[in-house]
């Protein structure tokens, strides 16, 4: 396995580990109704690579695409030594050292944009995931009530931090 930073071509793979993802019963996305469309993913990752602020990395097992990390600095130059990040791995992979890897790629691309502070957020079922962001050092800061609407639903999300 490699981390490395996403390439447009990678835009089928990252579809589908989203739908995978998005598709479990435990609800770990925000969004209930899959992924962006291939096109949309490309897109997306061709406009981010030009932009200094925010990357897309992914965990690449032999082409396939097991894990997705993406971070982006705040942009109010108050918070802009914040940034924050998004991570997802595919659920036969869990528990290997795949979101690990990808965490210290997102520390490593904050010290060298100057970010100091690094912030995700996890809803409250989904211990391991809080479980291995608090091993890799992050830290409970708050608790989010009714912070994202996932269909018809409001929930929850727990506030983490790591400082890089």
């Amino acid at each position: 396995m490699i981390v490395r930073r996403a390439e447009p071509g990678d835009a089928q793979g990252l579809k589908e580990l989203g739908d995978a993802v998005g598709s479990e019963p435990e609800g770990w996305l925000v969004t209930t109704n899959g992924w962006r469309n291939v096109a949309d993913e490309r897109r997306y990752l061709r406009a981010i690579r030009r932009y200094p602020n925010a990357a897309v990395y992914v965990a690449d097992d032999d082409g396939r695409i097991i894990g997705r990390l993406s971070i982006a600095r705040d942009q109010h130059p108050a918070s802009r030594h914040v940034a924050d990040l998004g991570l997802m791995v595919d659920q036969s992979r869990r528990r290997q050292g795949v979101g690990t890897a990808l965490l210290e790629a997102a520390v490593d691309w904050g010290r060298h944009a100057g970010v100091r502070k690094l912030e995700l957020h996890v809803f409250p079922w989904n211990t391991a995931a809080i479980a291995l962001y608090e091993k890799f050092g992050f830290v409970r800061e708050g608790y989010r009530k009714e912070h994202y609407r996932r269909g018809d639903d409001y929930v929850d999300a727990v506030l983490m931090a790591y400082w890089v």
